[in-house]
């Protein structure tokens, strides 16, 4: 996917998170949508720094580099969400577009699904929306039907989950 379609991507989501975490539709739910969009979004945008360094979809787009902003806030205590818009950029360039990334950097091989499509296409933006609907749709059925209260989760884990509201 290109910069438009990232941006998009995070903005949608942090939209559809928003909503998800507090759907009230009151002046709370804005206020999530804002504590969650602009980390969503930076996040969803720091994978394609490797544009101007490195090989671009490999040195920033692989695991090792996700694992990294899913422990930052476990260790520094900020953050939160970052993961989550670095995340949802992979999902976005291995669904969306034919190339595929570099997972297991700096193993060379790229990992794609064969429904993308190519960065200039006319439909870029529409597989964005479609791509942002499903993560939405996977991250409503995590939040939703996931049974919190039984399972046993370590003490920063479960307050985190409490903080979210779920």
């Amino acid at each position: 996917m290109n910069k438009k379609g990232h941006v998009m991507n995070g903005v949608l989501l942090s939209i559809g998170l928003g909503y998800i975490l507090e759907p009230s539709g009151t002046e709370a739910t804005f206020v999530t949508i804002l504590e969650v969009g602009l980390p969503v979004t930076l996040g969803a945008l720091f994978p394609d720094v490797d544009t101007e360094f490195g090989k671009h979809r490999k040195t920033l787009h692989n695991l090792p580099v996700l694992g990294l902003f899913v422990a930052f806030p476990y260790v520094f205590g900020n953050l939160e969400f970052v993961w989550i818009g670095v995340l949802t950029h992979y999902v976005l360039d291995v669904m969306g577009s034919k190339r595929g990334i570099a997972l297991f950097y700096p193993y060379p091989q790229e990992f794609g699904l064969p429904v993308g499509v190519a960065v200039k296409s006319k439909h870029a933006d529409l597989m964005t929306v479609v791509i942002t609907g499903f993560e939405l749709v996977v991250v409503a059925a995590i939040v939703f039907y996931t049974p919190w209260d039984t399972l046993e989760l370590g003490g920063s884990i479960q307050q985190g989950i409490q903080a979210l509201g779920v």
